[in-house]
């Protein structure tokens, strides 16, 4: 296994552990409050430092999976060239993003640092579990420096969205019934 291919499984182990740990929590937590009329005073916190987490994290991933959705209707109607011009502006200005972001979220941190203030519920400094901002958005840079090369080279026709619509026809057969294979998943 590759480097590449390690770093892809460990994001979609964290994914998968953070959203298991996030519905356990919450589960425990209904049934002791709806159950028992007790619960855990920290879960609520617990929840939302692991739901910053997972969008940190998920916001690379779906770079990298092509899932964030977008509205390209007008970009698609422009040639293959006018449309990599395009792309490589938007992976630019999303660079540019990422960049501010990183710059931002490290400030934040050091702020926080300096300042060394626990969660509230929490005894974890709030920069240590905070630390998933830039984390993540250098994460995002560098699946964005990926995209954008991927253009360059022209293994890309433009900046790569969730094609929605062709999936939801590819779907459907040519007489309007769904395919056999989507019924039976």
């Amino acid at each position: 296994m590759s480097l590449r291919e390690a770093v892809h499984r460990i994001e979609e182990g964290l994914i998968a552990l953070i959203l298991g740990v996030m519905t356990i929590l919450t589960f425990v937590q209904v049934v002791m409050r709806y159950g028992f009329n007790t619960g855990f005073v920290w879960q609520l916190e617990a929840n939302f430092y692991l739901f910053s987490w997972l969008v940190m994290i998920g916001i690379s991933y779906c770079v990298r999976v092509r899932a964030h959705i977008g509205v390209d209707a007008a970009v698609r109607l422009f040639p293959p060239r006018v449309r990599r011009i395009i792309g490589v502006l938007v992976v630019g200005l999303a660079l540019l993003y990422a960049s501010l972001m990183i710059y931002g979220s490290i400030q934040y941190i050091y702020r926080m640092r300096i300042i060394n203030v626990e969660a509230e519920d929490i005894p974890i400094a709030t920069w240590k579990l905070s630390i998933c901002l830039p984390l993540g958005f250098i994460a995002l840079f560098i699946r964005l420096v990926e995209m954008g090369w991927r253009i360059v080279t022209g293994q890309s026709e433009g900046y790569e969205l969730a094609d929605e619509v062709h999936e939801a026809i590819s779907d459907v057969t040519h007489d309007g019934r769904p395919d056999a294979t989507t019924v039976q998943r």
